[in-house]
């Protein structure tokens, strides 16, 4: 996809673990699974939906800290414990009536590249494996959960033209 053609874009599908994390996956000595979310990530995701657009999470692993965290930001569909991810994005676009075109997917490792072969804007995390990147049409400067998503917003917000009306409402506060 062109970068001009970014405005296109609608829905955004995120992976967890390495995309909104940075891929540790840390257990609690009773079981209970922690994850650490970058603010800033989350501050995109706020950005994007206010701009009226969709997020979708596909997940191989479940986790009750990423359904919190989805419902904290309002993201549109959330799969867990998703094993082949293909099926479960085109559920996806059927539900929120989208097409591939209109979907940019972050992804980091071999699951997501069914996804990223499928949709308008691949993007690849700079810790992705090589083969995320080689279909990526970007590969972000930032690692997982270290604000890749929030680059990944800014660039096509910016490209689409959207940006300013984010930094208005900021700009314009007294």
């Amino acid at each position: 996809m062109d970068e001009c053609d970014l405005a296109k874009i609608e829905l955004l599908v995120l992976d967890v673990d390495g995309v909104l994390t940075d891929g540790r996956i840390t257990l609690t000595a009773d079981g209970q699974e922690i994850k650490s979310f970058h603010v800033r990530d989350g501050s995109g995701m706020k950005y994007w939906k206010r701009m009226g657009k969709k997020l979708a999470i596909i997940s191989g692993r479940g986790s009750d800290s990423v359904r919190r965290r989805a419902q904290e930001l309002a993201v549109d569909v959330v799969r867990l414990n998703i094993k082949d991810k293909l099926p479960a994005y085109h559920e996806i676009l059927r539900e929120l009536k989208l097409t591939e075109p209109q979907t940019a997917v972050i992804g980091d490792d071999l699951t997501d590249l069914p996804m990223m072969r499928h949709c308008g804007y691949p993007v690849a995390v700079v810790d992705a494996v090589a083969e995320v990147k080689a279909v990526a049409a970007y590969v972000t400067r930032l690692g997982g959960g270290a604000g890749c998503v929030r680059e990944t917003i800014e660039r096509i917000l910016k490209h689409s033209g959207q940006w300013q009306q984010v930094l208005a409402r900021y700009l314009s506060a007294k």
